[in-house]
Parts: C-alpha cells; sequence; structure tokens
C-alpha cells in the first residue's frame, strides 16, 4: 500500500490552506491543526510530491515536472518503478494483477494512474513497457514466444457497468452485466476486448475510452470522474520449443489498472441532485 501527497490546487491556495502532512521513510505523519496533535500512518511506500520540484511548462507538452537537486520529490518515475514494475512482473509470471487507487476527489488518483504529456502515469508506462519486454524477447534466437495483447475499457455508474469502448448512445442502458465462470473467474459479459499490438495502439484506445467518461463539476474538482474506471489488459503468453516448435508454457493473466471515483463529502463539493445521488454510489 501506498500513500501520496499532491501540491496544493488554485482552490487551496485560495483558501489559505495549511500543510499538516510530513513524511519520513515510510511512515506519513498527519497533525490536527486544530490541537497540534500529531498521528502516524505507516504504509509500504510514502511518496512526497508537494514541492521541491520544477513544474512542467503548461506550453511545452515535452517538458517534465523535474526534482529539484537534492530533494525528496517522488515524480512519476519513482512511482511507477515501485508499484507498476512489480504488477508487470506478476503479470510475466502469469499471475492476475490488480492496482487501484483511491482517494477524495481532486486528489490526483488520475494523475498518478494516468498523468499528462510527458508526466505520464502508471497506465501508459505500464503498457508501452508490456511491449517493450516483448521486443526484447522476440531479438532473442534462442527462445520463441508468442503473444497476445487485448485491453477493455469499463466504467462503473452509479452502479452500473459501461462499457467504455462502446458509444454512449449504444450502450444499453441498464448496463453490462457482471458474472463469474468457474474456471477463468469473474468476467463483465459483453465487454469488448481490443487486441493491439503496439503501445500507440493501446493509447489510441484508452484515450477513445477516456473521452467516454462520465464526468461533471464539483466545488472541489471541475472535472471530477463520476464513476470507477477499470481498464483490463489480457495477456497470453505461449513458449514454444525451439527445436520442434511444440509448445512448453502457456500464460493467461489479467492486469487490472483501476482509477476509483474520488470519495466525497456532499457539503464541500456543494452536490445537489445528479452529482449528489452520484456521490451516494461513489462512496
Amino acid at each position: 500500500m501506498a500513500v501520496r501527497v499532491r501540491p496544493f490546487n488554485d482552490r487551496e491556495v485560495n483558501m489559505k490552506a495549511t500543510l499538516c502532512i510530513k513524511m519520513e521513510g515510510s511512515t506519513c505523519y498527519i497533525t490536527n491543526p486544530e490541537n497540534g496533535q500529531v498521528r502516524d500512518f505507516a504504509f509500504d511506500f510514502c511518496y512526497w510530491s508537494h514541492d521541491n520540484f520544477t513544474p512542467r511548462d503548461p506550453s511545452d507538452k515535452n517538458s517534465y515536472s523535474q526534482p529539484n537537486p537534492g530533494s525528496n520529490y517522488a515524480d512519476q518515475d519513482l512511482v511507477f518503478k515501485d508499484l507498476g514494475i512489480s504488477v508487470l512482473n506478476n503479470a510475466f509470471d502469469g499471475f492476475h494483477t490488480c492496482l487501484f487507487a483511491y482517494g477524495q476527489t481532486g486528489s490526483g488518483k488520475s494523475y498518478s494512474m494516468t498523468g499528462y504529456g510527458e508526466n505520464t502515469g502508471i497506465l501508459p508506462r505500464t503498457t508501452n513497457e508490456i511491449f517493450n519486454r516483448i521486443e526484447q524477447r522476440n531479438a532473442d534466437k534462442e527462445q520463441m514466444w508468442e503473444h497476445r495483447v487485448e485491453v477493455s475499457m469499463t466504467e462503473i455508474y452509479n452502479e452500473r457497468v459501461h462499457d467504455l469502448l462502446v458509444p454512449p448512445k449504444d450502450r444499453p442502458k441498464e448496463g453490462l452485466n457482471v458474472r463469474e465462470h468457474p474456471k477463468t473467474g469473474v468476467f463483465i459479459e459483453h465487454a469488448r476486448f481490443v487486441p493491439v499490438s503496439s503501445w500507440t495502439e493501446i493509447d489510441a484506445t484508452v484515450e477513445m475510452g477516456t473521452n467516454n467518461r462520465t464526468i461533471g463539476a464539483t466545488q472541489m474538482n471541475a472535472t471530477s470522474s463520476r464513476a470507477h474506471t477499470v481498464v483490463q489488459i489480457k495477456f497470453s503468453q505461449k513458449e514454444f520449443d525451439p527445436k520442434d516448435k511444440k509448445v512448453k508454457r502457456v500464460y493467461t493473466s489479467n492486469i487490472n489498472l483501476i482509477d476509483l471515483a474520488g470519495s466525497e463529502r456532499s457539503t464541500s463539493t456543494g452536490a445537489t441532485g445528479d452529482r449528489l445521488a452520484e456521490g451516494n454510489a461513489i462512496n
């Protein structure tokens, strides 16, 4: 389990918010500003991303948020190396894997999972690394592998599951059913899986799904995701004996990368009507 603290946003700056978080190693300290009481919480990883960095230039899509010399700033690359690589290693070993981001609306979950510009998050870095490893395998003439990569993208909105790779007007209003197979486990019935052969194809597929996500403005986040988003990568590996071309091993694993909708208090978000109903379902 990992925790990450982001910089203040414009709303918090205007409110003259007080920083109450301190991190040392894998311990996070939270100070109650009313009475000064300090509580500590232990995690596997603590990422300080609040300050001590040079932010990306919004006018330059190729710029990257750089840690200042000697700072403890945790950038996107560090988070991926600690969390994304282990998910990927398990998938290559044939295990199903899952990584999800949870937190309050506007806390930076989508930034850590997806990112933007050169500050790419865990999802694009993971998909890119999959094909880097496949390319390395294919270059090794002493091995013979066959790989298949498929991608699906779904969301859970107001307790209903929708396929983000299908335009909203073409989706069943009642959503898709979640089933369980005795051998292959839980699956979403009729969810679309798209075969991909490169990182750019995955990126294009995820971008299409992202454009179909359900978002809405609240007082805490102008582009708050109103649904839980699940990107599933179905990864199949088949190893052959180079001598007789017979199959030696077959691995099939599902990589689930999940960006949960932000938990929230209606008093903070100013939610009413549809926004309030969405918040209740999210929580």
